[in-house]
C-alpha cells in the first residue's frame, strides 16, 4: 500500500510482466497498464495476504516462521547506473550538527521482531555500528526549500521523463508509451469512498501530473502553513542531493534501525512493545479501516508536522509513521541471510547492487519507518524491523528522509 513507490520507469517495467499482478487482469490499453498495473505492483511488498493479517488484539507470541510474504554540484544523475553513493558524508566537517543527536555505536540484533515480520526481515542477525549523528526529525519542507533555492535543484517528480533514458531500465522491446503519459507527475494517495479489496492498490493511488514536493496533493495544492511538515515526493537521488549539499548523508539501514530501537533491546516499536492501538497516541498512522475510513484518532488524516508525538529514548521523532524514510542501502531479498552467514557484521553498507526477483529491471533502495497510511491490518510498517523496497528514482506523498553524519 504505502511504500514501494514508483515512477514511470518503474511502471514501464511492468508492461511485459503483467502476469505478476495479483487481482488485476491484463489490460489491453497501454496507458491503463502503466497507470494501474504499476501502482498495484508497487504496493505488493507492503500488503499481506489475508492469512497473515492480524487483529491488534492478538497476542504477539507467535514466531516469525508463521509469516509469509505477499506481496548541487556533483549531484547524482537522475538515471545514473551502478552504486551512486557510499555512506561517507561529503564535507562532514562543515555539516551543521544542530538538530542532530549523537548515537553511540554498539552491537545489536537486527531484523524481524514479531508476527508481522515479512521474510526479507529475517533472519535476525548481529550487527555492530560505529557512532554517528542522525537528525532528530525528518527533513522538512522549509529545509528542503532552502536547498532548492540555493542550488536551483529540480526534483525527479518535476522533470518530464525522457524515453531514451527510460528504455534503458526496462526489458528490451518495451513499447514507447504515449506522450500524455510521459509527463512530470507523481503518485498521490486518493482514498476510495467505500470498502475495497486490499489486493488492488491502484484503487487508492492516482498518478497526478503536477504533483511534487511543492504541490504534494497535486497542482492545486501548495505548502502554505506546511513549513514544518516532512518533505515528500522526493526520490532517493533527491534525498542524496540534499544530503550532499548539507555535508551529510543518508543513514545506512543498520544505523536507522539501531537509532529507532533507542537502546531498547526487546522493543518492537520505537516506543516499546505496546500495540499502537493501545494507550495514548504514539504515531501518525492510519486509524480505522484502510483505505477508505481514517477516523483521525491521532489528530491527523494525512501527513503531520514533524515532532507531534513523543520521541523514542534517543530523542528521535517520527521513527514510526508520518513518512517513510530513505536509507542508503540497495535492496535484495536475501541480504539478511548473507549477513547472518558472515557472523557479526560491522557497519554493513547493504548489498553491492539491487536485485528484486519480482522486478529485476527496477533498481530499488530500502525505506524505513512507515507512514500515515500504515496500520496493523495491512502493513504494520511502523515496526522497528519493518523494511520496504522502493524504486530509487521516484517518490510519493508519503515518503521523505532524514540525514546522518559520520563521527570522524
Amino acid at each position: 500500500m504505502h511504500t514501494e513507490q514508483v515512477t514511470q520507469s518503474h511502471l514501464l517495467s511492468k508492461i511485459t510482466s503483467t502476469e505478476q499482478l495479483s487481482g488485476l487482469s491484463v489490460l489491453k490499453d497501454m496507458k491503463q497498464i502503466i497507470l494501474s498495473g504499476i501502482v498495484l505492483l508497487a504496493m505488493l511488498a507492503c500488503n499481506r495476504p489475508a492469512s497473515q493479517k492480524q487483529n491488534s488484539n492478538l497476542a504477539e507470541e507467535k514466531t516469525a516462521s508463521d509469516t509469509t510474504l505477499s506481496c548541487c554540484s556533483n549531484l547524482p544523475s537522475r538515471f545514473a547506473s551502478g552504486n551512486v553513493a557510499g555512506v561517507d558524508s561529503l564535507n562532514s566537517s562543515t555539516a551543521d550538527l544542530s538538530g542532530m543527536v549523537l548515537i553511540n555505536g554498539a552491537r545489536f540484533w537486527m531484523g524481524g521482531d514479531s508476527i508481522w515480520g515479512r521474510p526479507d526481515e529475517f533472519p535476525r542477525h548481529q550487527v555492530e555500528v560505529s557512532s554517528f549523528y542522525i537528525d532528530v526529525q525528518e527533513v522538512t519542507n522549509k529545509q528542503f526549500k532552502a536547498f532548492a533555492d540555493a542550488t536551483g535543484y529540480i526534483t525527479t517528480a518535476e522533470k518530464k521523463p525522457d524515453w531514451e533514458e527510460l528504455k534503458l531500465q526496462v526489458p528490451p522491446g518495451t513499447p514507447r508509451p504515449s506522450d500524455d503519459v510521459l509527463v512530470a507527475a507523481s503518485l498521490v494517495f486518493t482514498p476510495p469512498n467505500r470498502p475495497v479489496s486490499l489486493d488492488n492498490a491502484s484503487v487508492w493511488w492516482a498518478w497526478v501530473p503536477g504533483a511534487n514536493w511543492k504541490h504534494p496533493e497535486g497542482p492545486k495544492s501548495n505548502l502554505t502553513g506546511k513549513d514544518d511538515y516532512p518533505v515528500v515526493h522526493v526520490s532517493w537521488e533527491d534525498a542524496m542531493a540534499y544530503c550532499r549539499w548539507a555535508g551529510k548523508r543518508l543513514p545506512t539501514e543498520a544505523e536507522w534501525e539501531f537509532a529507532a530501537r533507542g537502546g531498547q533491546l526487546a522493543a518492537i516499536y520505537p516506543w516499546g512493545t505496546e500495540l499502537i492501538t493501545k494507550g495514548k497516541q504514539k504515531a501518525n498512522a492510519w486509524d480505522g479501516k484502510f483505505p477508505n475510513k481514517n477516523t483521525g484518532k491521532d489528530g491527523f488524516v494525512g501527513a503531520a508536522p514533524v515532532g507531534q508525538f513523543a520521541p523514542n529514548p534517543y530523542g528521535l521523532y517520527d521513527m514510526a509513521g508520518n513518512a517513510w524514510e530513505w536509507v542508503s542501502d540497495w535492496y535484495t531479498a536475501d541480504y539478511y541471510q548473507e549477513c547472518m552467514n558472515r557472523g557479526v557484521v560491522v557497519n554493513p553498507q547493504g548489498p553491492a547492487k539491487s536485485l528484486d526477483p519480482d522486478e529485476p529491471f527496477a533498481l530499488k533502495k530500502v525505506v524505513r519507518g512507515g507512514s500515515f497510511l500504515c496500520n496493523d491490518d495491512y502493513c504494520s510498517g511502523f515496526r522497528i524491523g519493518a523494511r520496504m523496497k522502493t524504486s530509487w528514482d521516484t517518490g510519493l506523498n508519503h515518503t521523505g528522509f532524514r540525514c546522518a553524519v559520520s563521527v570522524k
